[in-house]
């Protein structure tokens, strides 16, 4: 194999990897995006959310016996699903009995309309996961084992008999189920009733209280949403990634660069911007080592930041 062929092999393998990653970032994205869009909250928790989808899909497929009854292909995808559900019910009583009390009406009048609030909220939120997630779990990693880890399909090859692409299988199911959840939300959003309603709380709450819409409720539905939503990313990620209590501060930085590249408000760009972070970052392992990946990351973050200072799909362009 010539050098040519070497280079184009590695370039079309990172692409590949960086669209399955991407999609997964995508989707985790989203759901920082739609609390942030419809709440205009800065939730520091996000990254917990994902560690607790991670833990919630394991103990889901151990407690319910999924491994024997969906077999070991099924179960991880189907224990990620699972984990949604799980996590909306946590993040719709904890904005209940808690983030309520720093959010909404509550905080209009208060200074800088509670913003100090709830970031000192959502950080006390987040250490008390991450510390509690260490009593209650333990400090080893875990992980959703599937067989699917090991196999690769093979696509090629395109130059000869030389140049292929491998793409692994569990990766590559978990990038499917990306799509078809941000598809899902994305139609949900758009075309049911209540997702209307949440994009009216979001883009006039006083406006949506004269028509009917109970915004306190929205908030409440958008913030369980979010956390459901990052969640079952987090189920994906499980599947190829070892992960511990701490994990999710791996995962909230490139969560708020890719809303904040996206578009601010925008849960279209909080996708986008999630898949350009997996992209670029996948890439970058072509000319840097992976100790780098993420200088990789906040370079290009903050070229495109400079050229569009409101992200790809900023309140400019459209609001979801």
């Amino acid at each position: 194999m010539s050098g040519g062929e070497i280079l184009l092999e590695n370039f079309l393998q990172a692409l590949t990897a960086g669209l399955m990653v991407g999609t997964i970032y995508g989707v985790m994205c989203v759901g920082l995006g739609l609390i942030f869009g419809v709440m205009r909250v800065i939730n520091f928790a996000q990254g917990d959310f994902l560690m607790l989808g991670m833990y919630a899909s394991l103990y889901v497929i151990g407690g319910f016996g999924l491994m024997t009854t969906l077999g070991p292909y099924w179960a991880p995808y189907v224990g990620a699903v699972l984990a949604g559900p799980v996590l909306f019910i946590g993040g719709y009583l904890l904005h209940q009995h808690l983030i309520s009390r720093v959010t909404g009406f509550r905080a209009l009048g208060v200074e800088n309309e509670g913003h100090y609030a709830q970031l000192i909220l959502t950080l006390g939120v987040s250490l008390v996961l991450q510390n509690g997630g260490l009593i209650v779990f333990g400090s080893e990693p875990q992980a959703v084992k599937t067989p699917l880890s090991a196999r690769a399909w093979e696509i090629g090859p395109f130059v000869g008999d030389n140049v292929s692409v491998f793409l692994n299988q569990a990766r590559g199911y978990a990038g499917l189920a990306a799509i078809v959840i941000g598809v899902a939300l994305y139609l949900f959003i758009s075309r049911t009733r209540l997702g209307k309603s949440l994009r009216a709380a979001a883009d006039n709450p006083n406006a949506a209280i004269y028509m009917g819409i109970d915004v306190d409720r929205a908030h409440r539905i958008a913030f369980a949403l979010g956390t459901a939503i990052t969640a079952t990313a987090g189920g994906l990620v499980a599947t190829s990634y070892p992960f511990q209590p701490y994990v999710g501060f791996d995962f909230v930085i490139i969560m708020y660069a890719g809303v904040v590249l996206g578009g601010m408000g925008s849960i279209l760009g909080a996708f986008w911007g999630g898949l350009t972070i997996g992209m670029v970052q996948q890439m970058s392992t072509l000319v840097l080592s992976p100790q780098l990946q993420n200088a990789a990351i906040f370079v290009i973050f903050l070229l495109i930041v400079l050229i569009r200072p409101q992200g790809l799909f900023g309140r400019s362009v459209e609001r979801t």
